[in-house]
């Protein structure tokens, strides 16, 4: 039996982004129906995953210990949702630091790959910014983007032509999963 598996962005798409870095548990706000939203997906059979950039680390404005406590937040706040997220791969480096996991580049979804031991070929993916689309198609990913974070710019209009080809948007992630949860089953099993 193939994986299904749904890969999210954290900061936008999950939870409130904010230009100055999400810092702390604190400051680690859920969206309105997110927890809810990966909860359903869950309940369909799907796992969900998180890439994340967390270049706030690489740039010193928190430590692994504030990490940790925003995603234990993250899934006791879940659990009570009654969901779950599978994992969290993230990248901890600043841009400078030219590694490969920093989206827009594949390393995350590499990881993710290794991991489950699959072709994220058809995968879906859904993140609020190019980047993290692009991270995406780069492994063949079907990319999602919603307008919520930094999405929210983009709220009404057409896509500009340099998102992935075929990128759908969506309100929020609870549409998102709406529109998952539609489509007939055998249109959303994972490609080997």
């Amino acid at each position: 039996m193939q994986t299904k598996l749904v890969i999210l962005d954290r900061d936008g798409t999950i939870n409130q982004d904010s230009d100055d870095y999400v810092k702390s548990a604190d400051e680690w706000i859920a969206l309105p129906g997110a927890l809810e939203a990966i909860a359903r997906l869950n309940h369909a059979g799907w796992r969900v995953v998180v890439a994340s950039n967390q270049s706030g680390l690489g740039r010193g404005l928190f430590d692994v210990a504030a990490l940790n406590a925003m995603h234990s937040k993250m899934h006791k706040l879940l659990a009570s949702a009654g969901g779950r997220i599978d994992a969290v791969f993230y990248c901890p480096h600043s841009p400078e630091e030219t590694c490969n996991c920093r989206k827009p580049l594949p390393g995350l979804f590499e990881q993710i790959g290794e991991r489950y031991g699959m072709d994220l070929k058809g995968v879906h993916t859904v993140g609020d910014s190019l980047r993290d689309l692009q991270a995406g198609a780069a492994v063949g990913c079907d990319t999602h983007l919603v307008h919520t974070g930094k999405g929210e710019k983009l709220m009404g209009q057409t896509l500009p032509a340099n998102f992935p080809p075929g990128t759908l948007a969506h309100a929020d992630l609870g549409e998102f999963v709406d529109w998952m949860l539609a489509l007939p089953d055998t249109a959303v099993k994972n490609k080997t």
